[in-house]
């Protein structure tokens, strides 16, 4: 069973499955975080859906690279949540299946590619904070516990 975060499910409301990757990429006690500007402006770990026939670690990278600018090492799975929520951006609402890894960011290729995302680095401390998304906030919190 994945463990839910967030909002409980609205009876009656259909969602559709959305699977997803999103990195935790420490750099000694610092963390890689995104800014995402619209629909709502909050700080994520960087990541996102992952298209019909792409492999989810292709997915990850392909995300981080879009999200950050950074290239990544080889990741590591840490754990898997799943949440219930009202995409806007979509105009859908999703079963968001939350696949994250751990990663160490290696090259800065330059700014993010995707649209309203800036590249953020946080004390992982301050991270727990920033992050908006409880389950993020969790597994981040799982990975701080194993590495300090």
């Amino acid at each position: 069973m994945i463990r839910r975060y967030g909002e409980a499910v609205k009876p009656g409301q259909r969602y559709k499955r959305r699977p997803g990757v999103y990195g935790v990429l420490l750099r000694g006690q610092e963390i890689l975080l995104t800014h995402q500007a619209e629909p709502i402006p909050e700080y994520q770990l960087p990541g996102g859906g992952i298209d019909k026939g792409e492999a989810p670690i292709a997915a990850l990278h392909r995300e981080v690279y879009e999200e950050t600018g950074w290239h990544i090492g080889p990741p590591r799975w840490l754990g898997t949540y799943r949440r219930f929520t009202y995409m806007p951006e979509y105009d859908m609402w999703a079963e968001k299946v939350c696949s994250i890894y751990l990663a160490r960011p290696t090259i800065r290729m330059g700014p993010p590619s995707e649209k309203g995302h800036t590249a953020i680095w946080a004390d992982v401390y301050t991270a727990l904070d920033l992050l908006d998304n409880i389950g993020d906030r969790a597994l981040l919190a799982q990975a701080v516990d194993a590495a300090f």
